[in-house]
Order: C-alpha cells, then sequence, then structure tokens
C-alpha cells in the first residue's frame, strides 16, 4: 500500500522519486490522492504554467523542447506535463511526445511527465491541475502543460495555465476561419512553427487582422504577441522566451494574476463538483438497462433526452 504521508515529504523534499509516485497515485484518483494533494495545496500556487496548444503536427513538441532548453539555461527547474492521447488499448499515455523531449532526459532540473487523456474532451487529463500542484508544490518555478492538440475544444488549457502559447503554422487558414477557431481566442502568444515554409506572410497577416478586429491591446488589455519560429532549428526560442516573459510581467500588474487565478479556481471548483455530483448519483453508464435505452435511441423509439430522464428518474 502506498504511504501517501511519505509521498507528501518527499514532494516537498524535491524528491524525484517521490514525485513520481504521487503523479501515478494522483493520475489514479481516489481518497488516498485527493488527501495527499490537499497536504500538499498550502504550499502550491507559486509556479509560472505556460500551455502550450495548438493544431496536432504544428510542432508543439518539438517548441516545447527549446523552450525547457532556454529555461534552464537561466538555471531554472522546469517540470513539464505532457498531455498524450490515450492508448485504445490500454487507457495509458502513448508518450509521444517524451519522445520528442529526449535531450533533457537525464537532466536533474528537469521533470516531464506524460498523462493520458483517457477519452476525455478538451484535450486535459482530468487529473492535470492536481498534477501541476504537485510539482508546483515540489518548488519548481516554472511548469510546461503541452495539450494533445485536438482543436477548438482544446480551450480547457485557458483554464489551467497562466500564459498559453498558441502554436500554429503558415497557411493555416483565412481571417475568416481564424474568427470561428475558439482557440484562438485563448492566445496569450502566438507561435508561427516552421516559418520557413510557404505562406508565412499571410498567415501573420490574417492574425494582425483578427487582433485589430477584437481590439486586443485597448484598454491596457494584454495584446498577444506574435512569434516567428523554426523549432527544429532552435530559432525564434529568445524571442518566445520573452513573449512569454512579457506575458508574465503583465499579469504582475493591477489584478490580472488575481484575476486569471480566480477564474482558474473557480473553473475547477465547479468540475469537482459536477463530477462528485455525477458520482454520487446513482446513475448506471452500462449493464441491461442502459444498454435498452440505448438500443430504443438507435431505433428511433425514443430520444437521447428523454433516456437520459428515464435515467435520471
Amino acid at each position: 500500500m502506498t504511504d501517501a504521508g511519505a509521498l507528501v515529504d518527499g514532494v516537498l523534499g524535491a524528491d524525484r522519486g517521490a514525485i513520481a509516485r504521487l503523479l501515478t497515485l494522483v493520475e489514479q484518483g481516489g481518497p488516498e490522492a485527493v488527501a495527499a494533494v490537499a497536504r500538499l495545496y498550502p504550499e502550491s500556487g507559486k509556479a509560472h504554467v505556460v500551455g502550450m496548444t495548438g493544431a496536432p503536427g504544428a510542432g508543439k513538441s518539438t517548441l516545447t523542447n527549446r523552450l525547457i532548453g532556454r529555461i534552464r539555461a537561466t538555471g531554472d527547474r522546469v517540470g513539464v506535463l505532457a498531455i498524450d492521447p490515450s492508448s485504445p488499448f490500454t487507457g495509458g499515455a502513448i508518450l509521444g511526445d517524451r519522445v520528442r523531449m529526449q535531450d533533457h532526459a537525464v537532466d536533474p532540473g528537469v521533470f516531464i511527465r506524460s498523462m493520458a487523456t483517457r477519452g476525455h474532451l478538451g484535450g486535459l487529463a482530468l487529473a492535470a491541475p492536481q498534477a501541476l500542484r504537485v510539482l508546483d508544490a515540489a518548488g519548481i518555478p516554472w511548469l510546461i502543460l503541452e495539450t494533445v492538440g485536438v482543436g477548438q475544444v482544446e480551450v480547457e488549457v485557458a483554464a489551467t495555465a497562466d500564459t498559453v502559447v498558441v502554436v500554429l503554422n503558415p497557411g493555416w487558414g483565412d481571417g475568416v476561419q481564424a474568427n470561428k477557431a475558439g482557440i484562438l481566442e485563448i492566445a496569450d502568444v502566438f507561435v508561427v512553427n516552421k516559418a520557413d515554409r510557404d505562406g508565412l506572410r499571410q498567415t501573420v497577416a490574417d492574425l494582425e487582422g483578427m487582433l485589430a478586429l477584437a481590439g486586443a491591446g485597448r484598454d491596457g488589455s494584454w495584446r498577444p504577441p506574435i512569434v516567428e519560429t523554426v523549432a527544429s532549428r532552435g530559432e525564434g526560442t529568445d524571442e518566445l522566451w520573452s513573449a512569454i516573459l512579457g506575458h508574465r510581467d503583465w499579469l504582475a500588474t493591477d489584478d490580472h494574476a488575481h484575476d486569471r487565478r480566480t477564474a482558474r479556481i473557480a473553473a475547477e471548483l465547479r468540475a469537482i463538483v459536477v463530477a462528485r455530483l455525477v458520482a454520487g448519483s446513482g446513475v448506471a453508464y452500462d449493464g441491461p438497462e442502459f444498454d435498452a435505452l440505448v438500443d430504443r435511441i438507435e431505433a428511433r423509439t425514443l430520444d437521447p433526452y428523454a433516456a437520459a430522464d428515464e435515467l435520471l428518474a
């Protein structure tokens, strides 16, 4: 049986083994994990969380790898939580992101962990906020949350990160599509990666136009900078780091950081309440009764909402 108390002490002492084991416990969930993170909670809230999001194949993992190196050059430790697609066979993470970050595998100042989405829409594992809290309590000042990359539903990252970096490629689409893409509304920093490809100037112009239409930067609001990178060659990494630092400094003015973290806590609390209500409802999500309702919906003799009412009744 896991000694959660010893793991908590180990995390507070920045013991890598304890951090890894407690993250496993958190991912599995349950009362023991909840109690452990509750003990760590007073020691959290100090790290700056950078969310890396964008479409699959945009180069997020390669860019994250470069950003790790840039942060380590300052002497700071960095933790990475890479949310990977769940394996269809085991439910575990496929670990593709960790493969691309092997440059830092033996660096004691870098902690990289993959977590599976386990089918959760939005690109984030349900346990991701708690996992970030563990790394935070371990005294790691910079945390990078790299999401799966599933398009517009990935906006959940905005409720989890202090600075959201949206990674795009040249030729991503016209300005009309830009305004339709909800993922772009969450960006604190835009990165046009693979900037050596055709279409760069048009992509940057589309982004600039979208920001102008949205009134970004007016009345003291933050105007997301647009950074051009070629992550495979390390080009633009310094500019990205400067943009992230600039946003962190802006958050430190007035109540911007407080407002964002308050919104984050509110979103997490709502999610926990919903999960607790669902868990305590006693509603069966499988079994003969559920299967019979599915059959009736498929036969068009019952609509999904009426079926849900029957389950809840």
